[in-house]
């Protein structure tokens, strides 16, 4: 990996993003209706918990254990349980369709829209999640294939959007308000 992460706040939280690329694939999936910090600590709680971060250990882990693992104290996100779901899922997927490397989802793109239709083909991954992965596979991993900007969207741009800007305690703290004037200016508008 290119960069150090600095965006869960814990030092060994983000070494397991440094280390392990299908960690950072599982964080953006659990970066809804959570706070990112926490979400991408959750590959760090499973790792911790399940001794692997491996798609196929954690695709061939039966259900029940993994959903108790995601849900203990501190869970892996607020709605533990279905997240627990939807990690076996994201780690079968990776398992079928990239041998468990989860670096040949960007890596063998030939340019951004089939970068964009890799990712957006993950489960758990919609437009949105999917436009913000590839700007912080770009901005934090330097995976540029031609066309990533259009297939990233607004979130290619510089300034603070997304978990793609965050680099420190600050940058965290600008994107916060960053998405917090704009939830507040659609709400004014609609």
């Amino acid at each position: 990996m290119l960069v150090s992460f600095q965006v869960t706040g814990v030092p060994e939280a983000d070494a397991v993003l440094d280390e392990h690329p299908f960690a950072v694939v599982v964080a953006m999936l659990l970066d809804q209706q959570y706070g990112m910090e926490h979400a991408f600590r959750g590959p760090w709680k499973i790792k911790s918990r399940l001794g692997s971060i491996d798609p196929a250990v954690i695709a061939g882990t039966d259900p029940d254990r993994f959903v108790e693992l995601a849900t203990t104290p501190p869970a892996i996100h607020r709605y533990g349980r279905s997240m627990a779901g939807r990690v076996q899922d994201l780690a079968r997927h990776v398992v079928e369709e990239y041998d468990g490397d989860a670096t040949r989802i960007w890596g063998e793109a030939t340019d951004g829209a089939d970068l964009f239709a890799r990712v957006r083909a993950l489960p758990g991954y919609g437009d949105q999640k999917t436009k913000v992965f590839i700007a912080l596979l770009a901005k934090r991993l330097d995976v540029r294939p031609e066309g990533w900007e259009e297939a990233a969207g607004d979130y290619a741009l510089d300034g603070y959007r997304s978990v793609a800007d965050v680099t420190s305690p600050e940058t965290l703290q600008k994107v916060r308000d960053f998405k917090k004037a704009r939830k507040a200016a659609a709400k004014a508008a609609g």
